[in-house]
């Protein structure tokens, strides 16, 4: 059910300088997904009624990201006016003239904090009385943060930042999360009164919390469990530490859910991943963007597969694959590489050093080693020796290859597209097909073999193949 009385604001207007780089902070990717898109999706599971985005830097591109992730959200445009508390007043002007609820305010790069958490926050937050309620933490080190300082009651009293602390304040563990619930009247009044009259020159968020209780008003700090449930992203080690945490998150819970992961530590699994009961994971496997693995299949050694599909029982070792399908008791690997549009029909096998692209091989056909097919369609039940591949290309344009069901086709073949070879056809070794090739028929190439004797003498004299041949005919003519 929506809840009609609350609305949240997604601060996502920062530069991020320190993560140095062309691309926006939050558009960084968590676990295959946008940083930002995190934080969206715990919005959407909240099921607010209202839903704002503040964006400033790199607008449209976090723009379009938000709503492909969210489409209800409203995209406000934060103006010249710098800090969190201008942000947060142009975005309670978007919300609709009705709307007297609560307003919960996130930070776009906080992507750990889920909605278990922020659902405490909002019950303890209407359970009492006071005009806002935060969340707090107690890191590892407090150092930097602003810290919370309480009233003998317990509730808020004020929020003293690291710089401005006395030496016993800064001894309090307890910090500032960032993550604020007001109540609209409140916040609205007081977010008029913020001031850019500061080193800065920003309209801080946290003046408001000052001003509430300057008014008097009960202000709450709700600690979370755990530290990294609020801990923002602000450059590359941040990011590469929110991505261990959540791996590790992601792994347990598939774990839990009946999945055997060998060695969790090199074991990766994107957010939008699916994984069946009795999957095993083997050591250093990626399983990225929307890839879904089927029940009995086993996945790795040393395997990276985006956005595939796997079916029951497949094995898929030491391969790389992306966007590709993968029937049911199929084998894959080692040393395979399976580019865009590859699909395997059910127990069929791509093999060493095997290459495939926007291919499609029916059941039981296998390649099994040194093979490239690439823009073809192969049937059912066939073998490609060592060394076949498909010449798809001609130089300006890409050509489609048909093989049939039941074909035999030698080592060294080379099919030259556009070709098409009929059901139950051969090709003898080294072949190679111009022409299309009838239903049961064998294809060939052959040139008469010419053995020039004394070549080696004549054009290698003194080698060590010119003395190993001179050898081999002393002993056969017995000198």
């Amino acid at each position: 059910m929506t809840d009609q009385n609350l609305a949240i604001v997604v601060l996502a207007a920062g530069q991020g300088t320190r993560m140095k780089s062309a691309t926006p902070k939050l558009l960084h990717e968590l676990g295959g997904i946008p940083i930002v898109a995190h934080v969206l999706a715990t919005a959407k599971e909240l099921d607010a009624a209202h839903v704002v985005a503040v964006v400033r830097h790199e607008r449209d591109r976090l723009a379009a990201v938000i709503a492909q992730e969210l489409p209800e959200a409203v995209i406000v445009d934060q103006d010249e006016v710098p800090g969190t508390g201008r942000a947060v007043e142009q975005a309670v002007e978007a919300l609709p003239a009705d709307f007297a609820g609560d307003v919960l305010v996130v930070n776009g790069d906080v992507p750990l904090l889920d909605a278990a958490t922020l659902r405490e926050l909002i019950a303890a937050h209407r359970s009492g009385e006071a005009a806002a309620t935060i969340l707090s933490s107690f890191p590892a080190d407090a150092t930097g943060y602003g810290r919370i300082v309480r009233t003998p009651e317990g509730h808020l009293d004020r929020i003293v930042e690291h710089k401005d602390a006395t030496e016993d304040e800064r001894r309090i563990g307890e910090i500032n999360a960032g993550i604020y619930l007001f109540g609209l009247a409140a916040l609205r009044d007081r977010l008029a009164l913020v001031s850019t009259d500061n080193a800065q020159g920003e309209k801080y968020l946290t003046d408001v919390i000052a001003l509430l209780r300057e008014a008097g008003f009960d202000v709450d700090a709700l600690p979370v469990p755990e530290s990294w449930l609020v801990e923002g992203i602000n450059d590359r080690a941040q990011l590469s530490d929110a991505a261990a945490k959540l791996n590790a998150l992601l792994v347990r819970t598939w774990q839990l859910a009946g999945v055997t992961v060998q060695d969790p530590a090199t074991t990766w699994i994107d957010v939008k991943a699916k994984l069946a009961p009795d999957v095993t994971l083997l050591p250093g496997t990626q399983i990225r963007g929307a890839t879904v693995v089927k029940t009995g299949a086993t996945i790795g050694p040393d395997t990276t597969l985006l956005d595939c599909e796997v079916g029951e029982g497949a094995t898929v070792k030491r391969a790389d694959a992306t966007l590709s399908v993968i029937g049911a008791g199929a084998t894959v690997g080692p040393f395979s590489y399976l580019r865009p549009g590859t699909v395997l029909g059910a127990g069929g096998k791509i093999g060493t050093f095997s290459e495939t692209k926007n291919a499609v091989i029916g059941e039981g056909t296998k390649l099994a080693h040194f093979n490239y097919v690439g823009d073809a369609e192969v049937g059912a039940r066939g073998n490609l020796g060592a060394g076949v591949i498909t010449a798809n290309y001609d130089g300006v344009n890409k050509h489609r290859t048909e093989i049939g069901s039941d074909v035999r086709i030698s080592t060294n073949t080379v099919l030259v597209a556009p070709v098409r070879m009929g059901d139950g056809a051969y090709t003898g070794a080294g072949t190679v097909v111009r022409k299309d090739v009838p239903a049961g028929a064998l294809a060939i190439t052959v040139a008469p073999q010419r053995n020039i004797e004394g070549w080696v003498a004549e054009k290698r004299p003194g080698t060590d193949a010119d003395r190993a041949a001179k050898a081999a005919d002393a002993a056969e003519s017995g000198e």
